[in-house]
């Protein structure tokens, strides 16, 4: 195990590209952290500036507290599980897992043992003798992760090791990878773009944009906390709801109906230094005209299956409905006359690849499977009014999160 540090770490090209702008993070012994982000973020890079595969611009890399930056990847004792197996075709799976050691010139003894040892623990043992042309995806991929453990390195690095893996081995790899790296307490850091994968195996999770961090956390602090609008609309599945949102006087007019200006969503909009919560009816003289309110698919619900709680409603049109089983997903095309302009808004929704601003046009509600909700068939939607999120179109600020703390 090791504990490594990245102090403001940056990376500039010959042509004065940054690929990573100031990064700055603590990975604690033993932890499973993730670099998430959309493709170009700078998180592969990183990942290289770590394994000593890219030179360091500006900033330290330190492992246990020995400066990394001029030493050479052999010697930083780091081993690196890739998107590709890289699996020699005419060795069989014990070979490929015993080549690090044999390289080192370990004992034939001890060789055995190592191999056996991670065989069991990647449940290879049964298909020591076979070839990779005989194996399974997930099991070649399980055969490049044991090459990685008998080195028993200081830090595991990760480069997308399941993108080329479909669904459903991608899940079963998932449970694979968080089972391993508990039981062995290696010190890990896993690059993906999925942010599935990213909430499901991370301790924490660093979200990058553009070659900088946008937050750094435990995956439900970023779900729940979301610091700005990029961190919103990126971790969620389905995505949060982005909606164009007008303050007046007491309420917040959005295309979904108004919603009260009450407690936290009061103090968002209300400007810095100012408790307006000492003059309720006082309409906020700071606050900005227009704001974009997000609110997660799951905080809708059919109203016919709700009673008694506080919230809005309001009534569309089903332009989709996709069953999934434990729930529905309901498609809504909203009124878009009204539409906040955002740079990060537009950026949010390049990044998700959507055409729409964020999905700015359209409102996706996740349902109860006992919903009566109908393709092209209105239905009343209930939603919970503390479940919004407000943000600056401007800077992308989260307005809410900046009120609570």
């Amino acid at each position: 195990m090791a504990e490594i540090v990245l102090d403001q770490v940056t990376k500039r090209y010959a042509d004065g590209t940054v690929a990573v702008d100031n990064f700055d993070v603590r990975i604690a012994e033993g932890e499973f952290i993730i670099l998430v982000g959309p493709s170009g973020c700078g998180k592969s890079t990183t990942l290289n500036m770590i394994a000593g595969l890219e030179d360091i611009t500006e900033g330290e890399l330190r492992v246990d507290g020995r400066r990394m930056n001029d030493m050479a990847p052999r010697d930083r004792d780091m081993a690196m599980v890739f998107q590709s197996y890289a699996l020699y075709p005419h060795m069989t799976v014990r070979e490929n897992i015993a080549f690090p050691l044999k390289l080192a010139k370990l004992d034939k003894a001890v060789v055995d043992e190592k191999v056996e040892r991670a065989a069991a623990l990647l449940d290879l043992t049964p298909y020591l003798d076979r070839k990779p042309a005989a194996l399974s995806g997930g099991q070649r991929q399980r055969v490049a992760m044991g090459r990685a453990i008998v080195r028993s390195p200081k830090a595991f690095l990760m480069d997308e090791p399941l993108s080329n893996l479909d669904a459903k081995l991608r899940v079963q790899m998932r449970t694979s990878i968080s089972r391993l790296q508990k039981s062995l307490g290696t010190t890990t850091v896993y690059v993906t773009h999925d942010q599935t994968e990213a909430m499901t195996l991370g301790d924490r999770i660093v979200i990058m944009r553009a070659g900088v961090i946008q937050q750094v956390g435990p995956p439900q602090e970023l779900y729940d906390h979301p610091r700005n609008l990029f961190v919103a609309g990126f971790i969620g599945s389905p995505s949060m709801n982005f909606l164009p949102a007008e303050v007046t006087g007491d309420s917040l007019r959005t295309p979904i109906g108004d919603i009260p200006l009450e407690g936290r969503l009061r103090r968002a909009v209300g400007g810095r230094g100012r408790d307006i919560e000492e003059a309720p009816g006082e309409a906020p003289g700071e606050a900005p005209k227009e704001v974009i309110a997000g609110i997660r698919p799951e905080a809708f619900e059919d109203a016919a299956l709700v009673h008694e709680r506080a919230g809005g409603s309001f009534t569309g049109t089903v332009d989709l409905l996709e069953s999934m089983g434990p729930e529905k997903l309901a498609y809504f095309t909203l009124d878009a006359r009204a539409v906040v302009h955002s740079a990060h808004l537009e950026e949010v929704a390049k990044d998700a690849g959507s055409d729409e601003a964020g999905g700015g046009f359209q409102l996706v509600a996740q349902l109860d499977p006992k919903s009566g909700a109908r393709r092209g068939e209105p239905l009343r939607l209930w939603f919970d009014c503390e479940a919004v999120h407000l943000f600056d179109p401007e800077s992308g600020e989260n307005l809410t999160e900046r009120a609570s703390g």
